[in-house]
Protein backbone atom coordinates (compact mmCIF):
# COMPACT_ATOMS: atom_id res chain seq x y z
CA UNK A 1 0.00 0.00 0.00
CA UNK A 2 1.43 3.61 -0.79
CA UNK A 3 2.06 6.10 1.58
CA UNK A 4 0.31 9.17 1.25
CA UNK A 5 0.29 12.00 3.64
CA UNK A 6 -1.72 15.07 3.84
CA UNK A 7 -0.21 17.58 6.07
CA UNK A 8 -2.75 19.46 8.26
CA UNK A 9 -2.32 23.18 8.23
CA UNK A 10 -0.50 23.60 11.52
CA UNK A 11 2.44 22.03 10.19
CA UNK A 12 4.35 23.32 7.27
CA UNK A 13 4.02 23.74 3.90
CA UNK A 14 8.30 23.43 3.63
CA UNK A 15 8.22 19.70 4.97
CA UNK A 16 6.53 18.39 2.08
CA UNK A 17 9.26 18.50 -0.41
CA UNK A 18 11.59 16.30 1.94
CA UNK A 19 9.02 14.03 3.00
CA UNK A 20 8.09 13.25 -0.67
CA UNK A 21 12.12 11.57 -0.84
CA UNK A 22 10.69 8.94 1.79
CA UNK A 23 7.04 8.63 1.14
CA UNK A 24 4.89 8.11 -2.18
CA UNK A 25 3.56 11.03 -2.02
CA UNK A 26 3.17 14.41 0.23
CA UNK A 27 0.93 17.58 0.08
CA UNK A 28 -0.05 20.42 2.21
CA UNK A 29 -3.97 21.26 2.99
CA UNK A 30 -3.27 24.98 1.73
CA UNK A 31 -2.21 23.46 -1.31
CA UNK A 32 -5.50 20.91 -2.40
CA UNK A 33 -7.97 23.56 -3.69
CA UNK A 34 -9.64 24.01 -0.23
CA UNK A 35 -10.57 27.13 1.32
CA UNK A 36 -7.82 28.30 3.60
CA UNK A 37 -8.25 27.99 6.35
CA UNK A 38 -10.12 24.63 5.53
CA UNK A 39 -13.08 23.37 7.72
CA UNK A 40 -11.71 19.72 9.51
CA UNK A 41 -14.33 17.99 8.01
CA UNK A 42 -13.30 19.12 3.90
CA UNK A 43 -9.78 17.77 4.69
CA UNK A 44 -11.13 14.48 6.05
CA UNK A 45 -13.33 13.78 2.68
CA UNK A 46 -10.69 15.20 0.75
CA UNK A 47 -8.07 12.34 2.55
CA UNK A 48 -10.56 9.81 2.03
CA UNK A 49 -11.61 10.38 -1.52
CA UNK A 50 -7.58 10.83 -2.20
CA UNK A 51 -6.71 7.73 0.37
CA UNK A 52 -4.37 9.76 2.55
CA UNK A 53 -3.16 9.53 5.75
CA UNK A 54 -3.72 13.23 7.37
CA UNK A 55 -0.82 14.16 9.57
CA UNK A 56 -1.40 16.42 12.60
CA UNK A 57 -1.20 18.16 15.86
CA UNK A 58 -4.84 18.71 16.29
CA UNK A 59 -6.84 16.59 18.44
CA UNK A 60 -10.05 17.69 16.67
CA UNK A 61 -8.97 14.76 14.38
CA UNK A 62 -8.63 11.99 16.91
CA UNK A 63 -12.13 12.88 17.66
CA UNK A 64 -13.39 12.56 14.32
CA UNK A 65 -11.88 9.65 13.55
CA UNK A 66 -13.63 8.17 16.92
CA UNK A 67 -17.23 9.61 15.62
CA UNK A 68 -16.58 8.44 11.85
CA UNK A 69 -14.06 5.73 11.91
CA UNK A 70 -11.48 4.97 9.28
CA UNK A 71 -10.47 5.97 6.32
CA UNK A 72 -8.86 7.88 6.48
CA UNK A 73 -6.06 7.09 9.13
CA UNK A 74 -4.72 9.51 10.85
CA UNK A 75 -1.04 10.35 12.59
CA UNK A 76 -1.67 12.08 15.51
CA UNK A 77 1.73 13.92 16.77
CA UNK A 78 2.04 14.79 20.17
CA UNK A 79 5.16 16.38 19.98
CA UNK A 80 4.38 19.84 21.37
CA UNK A 81 5.87 22.76 19.69
CA UNK A 82 8.87 21.51 17.59
CA UNK A 83 10.92 22.57 14.61
CA UNK A 84 9.73 21.72 11.34
CA UNK A 85 13.35 19.41 11.21
CA UNK A 86 12.17 17.84 13.60
CA UNK A 87 8.68 16.58 12.49
CA UNK A 88 10.56 15.58 9.37
CA UNK A 89 12.94 13.34 11.16
CA UNK A 90 10.21 12.03 13.38
CA UNK A 91 8.30 10.74 10.30
CA UNK A 92 11.60 9.56 8.48
CA UNK A 93 12.01 7.56 11.34
CA UNK A 94 8.94 5.96 11.89
CA UNK A 95 7.93 5.02 8.36
CA UNK A 96 8.12 1.00 8.74
CA UNK A 97 5.95 1.41 11.91
CA UNK A 98 3.87 3.69 9.73
CA UNK A 99 3.89 1.34 6.95
CA UNK A 100 2.54 -1.06 9.65
CA UNK A 101 -0.05 1.30 10.62
CA UNK A 102 -1.14 1.58 6.99
CA UNK A 103 -1.63 -2.19 6.74
CA UNK A 104 -3.58 -2.77 9.74
CA UNK A 105 -7.35 -2.98 9.28
CA UNK A 106 -7.79 -2.30 12.94
CA UNK A 107 -5.98 0.69 13.50
CA UNK A 108 -6.94 4.34 12.46
CA UNK A 109 -4.56 6.91 14.42
CA UNK A 110 -1.21 6.37 15.09
CA UNK A 111 -0.09 8.41 17.74
CA UNK A 112 3.71 9.54 17.52
CA UNK A 113 5.58 10.80 20.69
Amino acid sequence: MQIRLLLDANLSWRSVSILKQYFDDCCHVDDIGLSVPAKDTEIWEYAKQQEMIIVTNDEDFLHLAGIKGFPPKVILLRVGNQSRKHIEQLLINMKSQITLFIDSPEYGVLELV
